[in-house]
């Protein structure tokens, strides 16, 4: 197979090395979507009248329970006989591994204990506004994957396909993009609807379309990928299509809901 007929993606997972100082583009990406997600937050605050102790205090939980829930769904749905027999080995967080089920999890538990403390925020209102920024985030994760040269799409003979010389020399799908473009899109849509409706909008709608699309289109791309977990072939169901199915049925629940009311 002549790869030249390919895009080669040849660039270094580090952004420069200066010694033991060796930034990567998958932490800086990381970083984007918080930083980014917070400016959105914060229009979002301003215009529902909230406070900026309030937005400072969501920052905070949203960074911890993304890293610590993304980093436990992946010990725990992906590897966990490793883990398991070596539990000291889930902190060891700069050998790479997070989970995006993981993640909701732990977003959504820590919101409800965000909510909680606060009188004039309840738990659905902050969900139908940060699922917005969670999918732009989704954008910047993808991407750094791309970087990272993980997350490896299935052998193609499509010109668009990739060649991560990094790691092999076979033209592969770059599904890490395909969730990056399709995360992007519904941010897109999100944004714009509340836009358009802002405290219109009916409690629960953003939640429910967030849930069925991103873990819609996680299905989906899941058929373009390689095997992640032990027991994954590549013409099998993986584990993030098990585990995006009861997340798709909830946000079909939360949008059947919305429009009832």
């Amino acid at each position: 197979m002549n790869v030249l007929a390919y895009i080669n993606w040849s660039i270094s997972p580090e952004i420069f090395a200066l010694g033991p100082i060796a930034p990567r583009w998958y932490g800086l990406l990381f970083a984007m979507g918080f930083v980014v997600g917070y400016f959105i937050m914060a229009r979002i605050f301003k215009i529902e009248h909230k406070t900026q102790q309030d937005l400072d205090a969501l920052s905070i939980t949203m960074i911890l329970s993304t890293v610590i829930g993304a980093r436990l769904g992946h010990c725990l749905f992906y590897e966990p006989e490793i883990y398991l027999a070596d539990p000291i080995k889930i902190l060891f967080i700069w050998q790479g591994g997070l989970a995006s089920h993981g993640a909701a999890v732990g977003i959504v538990f820590a919101l409800w204990l965000y909510a909680r403390k606060r009188a004039d925020i309840d738990t659905m209102w902050i969900l139908d506004r940060i699922v917005i920024v969670i999918a732009l985030a989704g954008f910047f994760i993808r991407t750094g994957n791309f970087f990272n040269s993980e997350i490896l799409g299935l052998p193609s003979d499509l010109p668009w396909a990739v060649v991560f010389s990094n790691i092999d020399n076979i033209p592969r799908h770059p599904v890490q993009l395909y969730e990056a473009f399709s995360y992007m899109a519904i941010f897109v849509f999100l944004y714009s609807l509340y836009n358009k409706y802002k405290q219109n909008i009916p409690k629960g709608l953003l939640f429910g379309i967030f849930l069925t699309t991103i873990f819609g289109s996680r299905f989906i791309w899941e058929f373009f990928k390689t095997a992640q977990a032990a027991f994954e072939t590549d013409d099998s169901f993986k584990m993030g299509q098990f585990l995006s199915i009861p997340l798709i049925l909830i946000g079909l629940y939360f949008i059947y809901k919305s429009q009832k009311k």
